[in-house]
């Protein structure tokens, strides 16, 4: 099992703890990680920008003018994406972008990547985390007393002050343990959880 040095919220060390060999230290698997971020990015496309071709464009039914005699270019619609109003070439419609993706590989991809954070010694465990107010000063100490520029702190019951604080940090973030996920995990560099998080992660991560 890996020991780890367990901190308060200014950075003073308190005690040690042993993580589980089945979630924090597995082999890391690229693929797995790949595939996860791929669907959890997929999954988020809104799939809302739409635009019309020319078989949808109202209107053109008559031809414009006659086909010679008028010294005018040759013209079959006024739905051609040439004209003004018209449609659109090969523009973006409306469509479920949507994958499917097992639940086995989405844990895997997560211990693969709580490993490599661990592997990489950016990962820190905190007793608690609680700011006296909701001050980014105060989140910005917080994190520079644990040695973390760039960091998820993920929380098993959430602060609301350090939410609030955190909200104009661009470089770090404050998530439930409940909305643990591979893009965030790998969007920032460092990774805080605290106790609760922990056995929520290793109880969640197990099953």
């Amino acid at each position: 099992m890996p020991t780890v040095d367990v901190y308060n919220i200014a950075g003073e060390k308190l005690r040690q703890i042993d993580l589980r060999d089945d979630v924090f230290c597995c082999e890391v698997k690229p693929h797995l990680i790949h595939d996860t971020l791929v669907w959890q990015s997929a999954n988020r496309w809104a799939g809302t920008a739409s635009t019309k071709s020319r078989s949808e464009v109202s209107g053109g039914g008559a031809k414009p003018w006659r086909q010679k005699g008028t010294g005018r270019a040759r013209a079959g619609t006024i739905r051609s994406p040439l004209w003004r109003g018209g449609g659109v070439i090969f523009g973006p419609s409306n469509r479920n972008r949507a994958k499917k993706l097992p639940k086995k590989v989405r844990k895997a991809a997560l211990r693969s990547t709580l490993s490599m954070k661990l592997n990489e010694h950016v990962l820190k465990v905190v007793d608690k985390i609680a700011l006296e107010d909701a001050k980014t000063k105060l989140f910005l100490k917080a994190l520079d007393l644990l040695g973390m520029e760039s960091a998820l702190m993920v929380m098993g019951n959430i602060d609301k002050a350090a939410m609030l604080a955190s909200r104009n940090v661009s470089h770090s973030k404050v998530l439930d343990v409940r909305g643990l996920n591979i893009y965030d995990l790998l969007k920032y560099k460092g990774l805080i959880l605290d106790l609760d998080a922990i056995t929520w992660i290793e109880e969640a991560l197990c099953k």
